[in-house]
């Protein structure tokens, strides 16, 4: 049986109610799936890694940052299904500093570690990563191999999302979601029901609502783009100290640049009263939790607040 084969928990378990409004907000969790290859990212490479083993391809080959969740979990689920992996990191300043400390980033060290060939880009050039020309020089370079874009998301990372949401999630009126390069939501939106909208919760400075229209053609979401802390990977102590709060309550953890700005700014909005009464709220828990180690690491270096956990 491989990986995707599999069956997986995902439980929901309540996190807040408001006694009040009669507002509640339950917590699915996906980052329950597997320890890394977990929440939104197992739903991203599902179809794309068995794509890859069905067209006999030998290799994968995506791309990411320093501490990219993608480029972790697609490492460890290559080496589960048999496949090789390349990784194009963004940063050629990165591969100086792992010469120097392989220690130095617990991300990149652990899809080492499971074996992917780390291939350490300019900035200049990763911004053109996708372009026909780029591409056929990564050809050139390692021969045949399955591309998967920059965190996954393709029209069947898509269609993965589409099975987060089951039929016993009919009863809730609003589903939370973390927003990056937008296939997660997508996903999302596909599966809803007519009586349900979705709130996206950006962890960028900037969304591109195109990024999100080209994958769905339904109307019932919006993009909410408060709380993120300054724009992607920034953070805060207000954040670290509620991130650790949520977690001596509920003894879940949330990452700081997803889940954790989702639920601040959730936990804010029903604070303002901009729920109806009675509203019921499913908030997805999209996983990332392997990339704590590195902040944790970051912040102690800089003595700033770390996660608990």
């Amino acid at each position: 049986m491989s990986l995707f084969d599999a069956i997986y928990r995902s439980d929901i378990q309540n996190v807040y109610r408001d006694k009040s409004q009669c507002i509640s907000i339950d917590i699915k969790r996906e980052d329950q799936i597997h320890p890394v290859v977990s929440g939104n990212k197992f739903r991203k490479l599902k179809y794309n890694i068995q794509q890859a083993l069905s067209e006999n391809h030998q290799v994968v080959l995506t791309y990411g940052g320093a501490y990219s969740n993608h480029i972790a979990a697609t490492a460890a689920a290559a080496k589960m299904c048999g496949l090789q992996s390349i990784g194009i990191i963004r940063g050629q300043e990165i591969e100086d500093k792992l010469k120097a400390n392989p220690r130095h980033n617990p991300t990149l060290a652990f899809a080492k570690e499971q074996g992917m060939y780390l291939n350490f880009i300019s900035r200049a050039s990763y911004k053109k990563k996708q372009t026909t020309d780029e591409i056929k020089k990564l050809q050139q370079k390692f021969g045949s191999f399955y591309h998967i874009p920059e965190g996954g998301t393709n029209a069947l990372a898509v269609r993965g999302c589409q099975e987060i949401l089951s039929d016993n999630d009919k009863k809730y009126d609003i589903i939370a979601c973390c927003v990056g390069t937008g296939g997660t939501l997508a996903g999302i939106i596909n599966s809803t029901h007519k009586h349900q909208k979705v709130y996206g919760f950006s962890a960028l400075k900037g969304h591109n609502h195109d990024e999100i229209k080209q994958w769905t053609k339904k109307g019932n979401w919006q993009i909410i783009q408060d709380n993120n802390f300054g724009g992607y990977a920034k953070s805060s102590p207000r954040l670290i100290n509620f991130i650790n709060s949520f977690y001596r309550c509920t003894s879940i953890k949330l990452d700081p640049i997803y889940t954790g700005k989702m639920f601040y700014q959730l936990f804010k909005m029903v604070e303002q009263h901009q729920f109806k009464n009675n509203t019921k709220i499913l908030a997805i828990h999209t996983g990332g939790l392997q990339a704590i180690k590195g902040f944790n690491q970051k912040q102690s270096d800089k003595n700033k607040p770390c996660l608990e956990f």
